[in-house]
């Protein structure tokens, strides 16, 4: 089900977070204390990942090494931290794979805890929570850019909260190899990005400055490694400028190519991709007519571990997505209570046996609250419709293979399972899965009367893989469909890999 919980951290205990960029990798480590984070480990090392990609989706074998290796020392730091303690995603370039689970699986294993891809308005979402910790409270509303390697991320906020959020296609690395690929620099290929770049912006530009925003904010090493050039050119007292970029693009022009390019201030890991950067940030300019733009020094690194404690403390933004799925789709909120209720009962008598968490009890909830979205389709084959619409709904806070476990959960709720699709998961969410579906099955079959009527004290053992589901004999009798349904069961929960037996208690005996 992805990384545990964060529920009940105590005082002193060390969370990690780990961000497998499309340019860098970080991993940060923070101490909990008095109810904030105290930072007590960095470690950043440029991978350049989407330098790695080629056009069939593969990756190069010498990033790939590159990448486990460095994942490996950071496996070492967090070697004695459990797994529910540390949030690891990966960005645009494993985004970008052709077959992510082929780099997953060994990046897993050489950093010693799962890792979950993020879509890019989930890592929009997490930028905008890292940096809204660093900055000074306002009440005003906040437009937060941060260019990456692989893709560039677009945030407006307020306080806390992230009230519109964007990904887009261009990122240093990628725009650096599409508009200057020979690594020279000309006023006609940087008209040709400023105009293929807005194209990308235009699309939810209007959008944004209706809403409208007090300040303008760049995070991440783009942002800082292009401040630091302006800064240390004298174009820049303090942050971006509209006139200072405008100075950067001059001097990048200048020098004409990459061999000739040297500036104050720029570091020597970023001179490679400092134009492509530069030219997103002028078009970003541009089309939100900024004139001005600070600089943070935290991102999506700190808000993994904000998320990591806002799920224990302030309450997981994935039950917020559900509730909102919920009510846009129409589901029948008493019907799905039931189920609900009847759901976390049979799983609450089995967990420990079963070996299950925080992690599946909360996505074993989160799917009776939304099995039956489908229903605003149709009720043919709703399970169908109703997976489609969770694999593809913008979902605050889950990753893609949360959401995906979530969508095959659905869409294997009832009628045959969807093996194919549960098979199609991580190898370590497909029995999580599998045990998650089956207490859904049982519990949506149960309650499909859709009455008031309470269940009859329910009891479910387990012995290995076999079930055994204890009812009172005369409620059974008293409903024949059920126990009819109960029957037929057996044959589609082997498809789960487990085996039904129900029994029928005498209650007089």
């Amino acid at each position: 089900m992805g990384n545990a919980t964060a529920s009940d951290i105590r005082d002193g205990e060390l969370l990690a977070a780990i961000d497998i960029g499309s340019n860098s990798f970080h991993l940060l480590v923070a101490r909990y204390e008095h109810g904030g984070l105290r930072i007590i480990d960095r470690m950043r090392e440029g991978i350049r990942l989407a330098m790695g990609l080629r056009a069939n989706g593969a990756l190069d074998p010498a990033y790939r090494e590159r990448a486990l290796a460095c994942l490996a020392r950071f496996g070492q730091r967090l070697r004695a931290l459990p797994h529910e303690r540390v949030h690891a995603v990966a960005t645009n370039a494993v985004r970008q794979l052709a077959n992510p689970q082929a780099f997953l699986l060994p990046a897993e294993t050489a950093l010693g805890h799962p890792i979950d891809i993020v879509s890019g308005r989930e890592e929009a979402r997490l930028i905008y929570l890292g940096v809204a910790h660093d900055l000074a409270e306002s009440r005003q509303r906040r437009l937060v850019v941060d260019i990456g390697g692989g893709s560039t991320e677009f945030i407006i906020g307020k306080e806390f909260d992230a009230l519109r959020t964007e990904s887009v296609q261009v990122g240093c690395i990628a725009s650096t190899l599409r508009f200057f690929p020979d690594d020279k620099y000309t006023p006609k290929r940087w008209r040709q990005a400023q105009t293929d770049i807005a194209v990308e912006l235009q699309q939810f530009a209007q959008d944004y400055r209706a809403l409208g925003w007090g300040e303008a904010i760049g995070s991440s090493g783009t942002a800082k490694a292009i401040a630091s050039v302006v800064q240390a050119n004298g174009w820049s007292e303090q942050g971006i400028s509209a006139n200072a970029l405008a100075h950067l693009r001059e001097a990048i022009l200048a020098a004409g190519s990459l061999d000739r390019l040297q500036l104050a201030g720029l570091a020597e890991d970023r001179v490679p991709i400092l134009a492509g950067g530069a030219a997103i940030l002028e078009a970003v300019f541009t089309t939100f007519a900024l004139e001005h733009m600070q600089v943070c020094e935290t991102a999506m690194r700190e808000g993994l571990l904000y998320d990591l404690v806002g799920r224990a403390l302030d309450g997981d933004p994935r039950a917020g997505s559900i509730a909102t799925l919920a009510s846009r789709y129409g589901v029948d909120r008493a019907q799905a209570a039931r189920v609900h209720h009847a759901a976390l009962a049979l799983f609450d008598q089995i967990a420990s046996a079963w070996q299950l968490g925080h992690a599946e009890r909360d996505m074993l909830g989160w799917a009776a609250d939304i099995h039956e979205v489908g229903l605003a389709i149709a009720h043919s084959l709703h399970h169908v419709h109703g997976a489609y619409i969770v694999a593809h709904s913008d979902l605050a806070g889950f990753t893609r293979q949360g959401q995906q476990a979530l969508a095959a959960i659905v869409r294997s709720h009832r009628r045959k399972p969807d093996r194919a699709g549960i098979e199609a998961l991580p190898a370590r969410l497909r029995l999580p899965v599998r045990k998650v579906t089956v207490l859904l099955r049982l519990a949506a079959l149960l309650e499909r009367a859709r009455t008031p009527e309470p269940l009859p004290p329910l009891r479910l053992s387990i012995d290995e893989r076999n079930l055994r589901i204890d009812l009172p004999e005369r409620w059974l009798q008293q409903h024949p469909l059920t126990r009819a349904d109960l029957e037929q069961e057996r044959d589609h929960i082997k498809q789960l890999d487990f085996k039904l037996q129900v029994r029928a208690l005498d209650e007089t005996a």
